[in-house]
This record gives C-alpha cells, structure tokens and sequence, in this order.
C-alpha cells in the first residue's frame, strides 16, 4: 500500500511538472502580452486541479494495469503459437479502441458539421450521427488492419522501413486523387487515432510480442506499431471520401 501511495505521489508531482509550463505560457501572455486578468480564476485553477488529478490517475492506470495486461496477453499467444487468434485479437484490439478513443469522437462530430455547412450531407441529426459513426469505424478497421500488419512484421522480423516508406507513398498518390474537402479530416484522423486508449495498449502489445519471441529485439522490433496506426487511418479516410463526398 505504501509503495503504492508513493508511486502515485510520483505521478502527482511528474504531471505537476508537465503542466507547469502550459501554465506559464497561458499565464504570460494573458498577463503580460494581452495585460488582462485571468477570466473566472475561481473555475481555472478548480479545472486545473482536476486536470493535474486526472492525468496523474491516468498515468498510474497505465503503469498498474494497461502496460501489464498488453504484455501478459501478448506473452500468453505467444506461447501458444497460434498466429491466426493472435491476428484476430490485434485486430479487435485496434478496432475497441479506437472506436472508444475520445479524440477521435470528437473530430468525427466536428467532420460532420463541417460536411453538413458544406452540403455534402444534410444538416439534420440522423445524417450528422451517420457521417460521424462512419467516419469513426471507417478509422478503427484502418487501425485494427494496421495492427495485423503490425503485429505480422514483428512475427516475421521484417524491417519497419520498407512498410512505412510504402504507406506514404500511398498517401501522397491517394492525396492527389481524395477530394479537397477529405485530406485535412485524413490527416487529423491520423493523428487523433493515437491517443490516450489506444497508445498505450498497442505499445504494451509490441513489446510484450516481441520480448515474448526467441531472437526479437524489443528496442527494434517491438516499436512501430503507432507508426502503422497513424498511418491507416490516413489511407481509409481518404478512400471513405472518394466513396462518400
């Protein structure tokens, strides 16, 4: 229990030290630059709290329960040896999470407000819930596929280079060929797909498969899985616009 408190204490003051610079920027330029007080100072300092609390739970979440569970699942199809469950589960796995990522949630309903002001659908409830649910599986099938490719690279120890180098070229032909209106919404919806769910999860899967594998190393082959999950999303969303818009 005491180890326990410590390890939280940690995080506490390791999220006090993150922030403290966010702060001091806000602070600055509100003060110094724009030289007005600080608007409902009451409410910031009340959010600010909640929110050196909640990362500071989050990250001990992390380091307690998600980064263990990812390696021991790992660990365990590994030692079975049974590549198609292991395949499936990566993909379910990228899928899960994504769908619950709340970043992704929230840029899915911005898309479809802005596709809605620009009349490619129509501005009502159903149409702006539809475009926004399939826009948000439409990113987590890329993310489950890019696991499976993930996950199969480091079962077969194959370079990362060559797949990267692949999958933006397909980007930079498929941006070209998407509709204007599309490209920003991909772009984003690659870099909101890996965020707080799904990072860490997927981290712990790549390192737990490749310390679990005989003659993988975790530095090299057990990174890179974010890479392939930032990377997907790009290409399907591209794809869901060519189709959609």
């Amino acid at each position: 229990m005491r180890d326990e408190i410590q390890a939280l204490a940690r995080s506490l003051l390791g999220s006090l030290r993150d922030l403290t610079p966010i702060i001091l920027v806000v602070g600055i330029f509100q003060v110094v630059v724009f030289q007005q007080p600080l608007p409902r100072l009451g409410d910031l300092l009340l959010g600010t709290g909640l929110v050196l609390l909640g990362l500071s739970f989050f990250v001990h979440g992390l380091e307690l329960g998600l980064f263990p569970l990812g390696e021991a699942l790992a660990f365990n199809f590994a030692v079975r040896g049974n590549l198609w469950w292991l395949l499936v589960f990566a993909f379910s796995l990228g899928f899960g999470t994504t769908v619950a990522e709340p970043a992704l949630i929230a840029i899915a309903a911005e898309a479809a407000e802005a596709a809605a002001q620009a009349e490619i659908i129509a501005d009502e409830p159903a149409a702006l819930a539809g475009y926004a649910s399939a826009l948000r599986y439409t990113v987590a099938v890329s993310v489950g596929t890019a696991l499976v490719l993930g996950v199969y690279r480091i079962v077969r120890g194959w370079s990362i280079h060559w797949f990267i180098v692949a999958g933006y070229l397909l980007v930079v032909l498929m941006t070209a060929w998407a509709p204007p209106s599309i490209i920003g919404i991909a772009y984003d919806s690659g870099g909101v797909t890996t965020s707080t769910i799904t990072v860490p999860l997927v981290t712990a899967l790549g390192v737990g498969l490749a310390n679990s594998l005989e003659g993988r190393n975790p530095m090299v082959e057990g990174f890179g899985l974010i890479a392939f999950a930032s990377l997907t999303p790009m290409l399907f969303v591209m794809a869901f616009g060519i189709v959609v818009h």
